[in-house]
């Protein structure tokens, strides 16, 4: 089983890989979900962050008010930090607990965790392999604009807060670029996953 760390910024082609990389049958694991459900009440993680920002971020229902709980953690400059050190902590657990399990069910499947902090929060050791997928930020913030419907500025600020592509390049053991068209991504996707089949047999072969 070879582990890949799959992390990227805003609209450099993440899920296009995560989906193709289902189509080859590895086993998807994405830290997003994970978040979400880290979110979940009653959980550890939950009460965490109610007990850092407060009764307040708790909707009617009883779940965490993400906007209220985005207010805080945006106007204050070091909230994020707080939060992220609650949260990024309780998602890597997951993460390895879904790995662990996946070893357990075959050991010959591949698995990949697609996560846009995977540097940030420093999970690089629980993968054998950093892949980043990269795109010019020109490019990001029209992809961005078209998708979510942001105006320009709020989606340079989106990818100001993130690191940047040459801090993640720096990092990683493959690099696909993603600056043309859809059909050269998936291309690029299909060369980079047989490489790494190629890589795998060589370590048998040995």
């Amino acid at each position: 089983m070879t582990i890949i760390g799959l992390t990227g910024g805003i609209a450099s082609g993440k899920s296009t890989l995560s989906a193709y990389a289902k189509e080859r049958d590895v086993h998807v694991i994405d830290a997003d979900l994970l978040g979400h459900k880290a979110y979940e009440p009653n959980t550890p993680c939950f009460k965490a962050v109610v007990e850092e920002f407060g009764d307040e971020i708790v909707a009617k229902d009883g779940s965490i008010d993400r906007k209220a709980l985005g207010s805080i953690v945006f106007a204050e400059g070091s909230s994020l930090e707080r939060l992220t050190d609650i949260v990024w902590p309780h998602i890597r657990l997951m993460a390895q607990d879904e790995i662990k399990s996946m070893q357990a069910k075959d050991a010959s499947k591949d698995v990949l965790l697609e996560a846009a902090v995977l540097i940030e929060a420093g999970w690089q050791d629980i993968v054998d392999e950093v892949w980043v997928v990269v795109v010019d930020e020109n490019t990001a913030i029209d992809r961005t604009m078209q998708r979510d419907g942001l105006d320009r500025d709020a989606v340079k600020a989106r990818i100001d807060a993130q690191i940047s592509n040459e801090e993640r390049i720096a990092h990683a053991d493959v690099v696909i670029d993603n600056s043309s068209s859809e059909e050269e991504l998936v291309t690029r996707i299909g060369v980079a996953f047989d490489a790494l089949a190629n890589r795998k047999n060589k370590i048998h072969a040995h």
